[in-house]
């Protein structure tokens, strides 16, 4: 009963415990760094178990949230709360099941000062956990704000030559964001005299603080996501990056400002979230058709990947704010999908970077004959990143382009673009890699997936199919959360009787 209660927090704390351990691994030789690899992965799968254990516990008819833990920290306006609704409850799961593939990853690629990036990447794990299920905008704003200091260690110490500029670029967007939040926060706990985000999502803020509100927020998400135009520090933080951080950076944390956008900005501010609706998808659509144009005159695989991932937050952004079950359900997906096959795709990379040591496309050629398990996976996850009909990256973009053409027909339209765009880099991109004459010296000898690596994908590629066959899990666990989130928003915008039906699917 007691574990039950507190499950929540030992999901969050148990990856910052498994960190404290590997401080007491001494020495710097294999036997000392081999002790630390199995430490972090044997932590990082239990919290996996404990993830998956809260989805299957979770009630998805309960538009309530479930898992609540409260208590008082600073105070009664400041306290330790916790809990999780159809809104959070599947980015937990995604973050916890990635963490052990990202530890495993490095096993072969990390072998210097391998127990603190170890222990940077268990910290980061408990703060992007606690993002998720926070309940207090005070612990919510630490736990955002503290993801940016172990993702500044994972690239400005493990990444490429150019890692200090990509690392200050990243930081300086990133915190900027955050301070004008912080603002709006201190702002809304004046106005409302509580941070208790339950009883935030019932109080009504007067429209003329709602739009100072949301545009604090706005600064914060827009760059976390990260939305056309405050993306420029993301490209060059993924080449920098190693793999397991490129990982994280796209899987989770471009994620946090989505559920951002869900749990603060349409739920909290939906009058200025109406206001603002076109605005967001003019922003979404130069994503979606810019980036994606960026992303085909590329030369590095990972920067084309890269300018993929801002292409389909644009869909994310596109969806959650035409305000309908719909949208809001076709973004929480297109995450899901998309922290999967991003994911998925940066490990990919780093499969090919492990033995060549190069991310120019032009080095590679022919990959299917001496890598063909290679070819395959790569091939599921290309698939999916073009939204393939039989892979999850189709449900998430279908049900955001249905919601955009009951919102507007032209953003549907140019939506539609650039899904053919996509097509286009990610074709371009296979093509290149793994077809052709397999001519180049350089390539002789280079070796298919080893079994570390086979163990690493495919689940990925397992959940790419299955959820593309099988979206119910997904989209039943967060069912009864986003039609009350949509159904409150039609409402709070003065939505005629119509218009609340088409929002809620009723």
């Amino acid at each position: 009963m007691i574990f039950s209660d507190h499950l929540l927090t030992v999901i969050t704390f148990l990856p910052t415990l498994g960190a404290l351990l590997l401080l007491f691994v001494g020495g710097r030789d294999e036997a000392a760094n081999n002790l630390a690899r199995y430490i972090a992965l044997g932590v990082t799968l239990v919290t996996a178990l404990l993830s998956l254990w809260l989805w299957y516990q979770f009630d998805p008819s309960n538009t309530g949230f479930q898992f609540v833990e409260n208590y008082n920290w600073i105070g009664e306006s400041i306290g330790y709360r916790m809990g999780v609704d159809g809104i959070s409850v599947l980015f937990i799961p995604l973050t916890a099941v990635l963490m052990p593939a990202v530890i495993l990853s490095s096993f072969g690629s990390i072998t210097k000062r391998v127990k603190e990036y170890l222990i940077v990447f268990l910290v980061l794990e408990t703060f992007m956990i606690g993002a998720f299920a926070t309940l207090d905008l005070a612990m919510f704003y630490v736990f955002f704000e503290g993801t940016l200091i172990p993702m500044f260690l994972i690239i400005g110490i493990w990444g490429g030559a150019r890692r200090i500029q990509a690392t200050y670029k990243f930081f300086f967007y990133s915190f900027t964001g955050t301070v004008l939040m912080l603002i709006a926060i201190m702002a809304m706990f004046w106005q409302a005299g509580t941070l208790d985000i339950v009883k935030l999502l019932t109080f009504k803020f007067p429209p003329e603080v709602q739009t100072w509100l949301w545009i604090g927020f706005f600064a914060s998400f827009a760059v976390k996501m990260p939305m056309w135009p405050f993306h420029r520090w993301l490209p060059e933080a993924h080449v920098e990056a190693p793999t397991g951080g490129s990982v994280i950076l796209a899987a989770i944390l471009l994620k946090l400002g989505g559920y951002g956008f869900i749990r603060f900005s349409i739920s909290m501010f939906p009058d200025a979230s109406h206001q603002f609706a076109n605005f967001v998808f003019v922003l979404s659509i130069a994503a979606i058709i810019i980036t994606s144009l960026v992303a085909l005159v590329q030369t590095d695989i990972k920067k084309l990947i890269a300018y993929s991932s801002v292409a389909h937050m644009g869909f994310v952004t596109m969806g959650i704010f035409t305000g309908n079950i719909y949208g809001i359900h076709g973004a929480i997906f297109q995450m899901i999908s998309h922290g999967i096959v991003s994911a998925a795709l940066f490990f990919c990379v780093g499969v090919v970077y492990d033995r060549m040591h190069t991310r120019e496309i032009e080095a590679y050629g022919g990959l299917v004959s001496p890598m063909p398990r290679y070819a395959v996976v790569f091939m599921v996850f290309t698939m999916a990143n073009v939204g393939l009909p039989g892979t999850s990256g189709f449900v998430g973009e279908f049900l955001t382009m249905l919601a955009a053409f009951q919102a507007n027909t032209w953003v549907a339209f140019f939506a539609a673009f650039g899904v053919i765009l996509s097509a286009a880099y990610a074709l371009w991109l296979y093509r290149r890699v793994i077809f052709g004459a397999f001519t180049k010296e350089s390539l002789k000898g280079i070796l298919d997936l080893d079994r570390r690596e086979v163990v690493v994908l495919v689940p990925l590629v397992i959940l790419t199919i299955l959820f593309g066959f099988y979206p119910a899990p997904i989209l039943d666990a967060t069912a009864a959360s986003v039609n009350l989130v949509a159904e409150n928003f039609a409402n709070a915008i003065g939505a005629a009787p119509q218009a609340v039906a088409a929002a809620t699917g009723h």
